[in-house]
């Protein structure tokens, strides 16, 4: 059922696509994948993502959101409330890059047929 040249990883990351037909949504929230998709019926709950990109946005994002926090702090000296603006970005920050990443990688374990290991005895 699948496509002669499926879309590429990179426009299945953007677009939240199914990696197989490119048409079906890979999600059902805003960082929960679909069972299925919706147009070719790819199983997505066969692809194993893990927690490695939400560990990876934890880091880069705390990173990122410190330093500008720090630098702000140091050049504007505002009010302590200010830096609750901080809160807000760092979610949308990381729910936004969440869904790219998992996107990424299960576009990226799809064209690469990654399954899981298996022990031969």
């Amino acid at each position: 059922m699948g496509e002669v040249n499926p879309p590429s990883p990179l426009a299945n990351t953007l677009k939240g696509t199914c990696p197989r037909c490119g048409q079906g949504p890979l999600y059902k929230g805003p960082v929960q994948f679909a069972a299925a998709c919706r147009e070719c019926g790819l199983d997505f709950d066969s692809f194993n993502v893990g927690d490695g990109p939400a560990a990876f946005l934890i880091l880069i994002v705390g990173a990122i959101l410190t330093i500008c926090a720090v630098v702000f702090d140091l050049k504007v000296s505002p009010p302590w409330y200010v830096h609750l603006v901080w809160i807000p970005v760092g979610l949308a920050l990381t729910v936004g890059g969440l869904r790219l990443a998992k996107s990424w990688l299960i576009a990226q374990e799809y064209r690469h047929r990654a399954r899981e290991g298996k022990i031969v005895s």
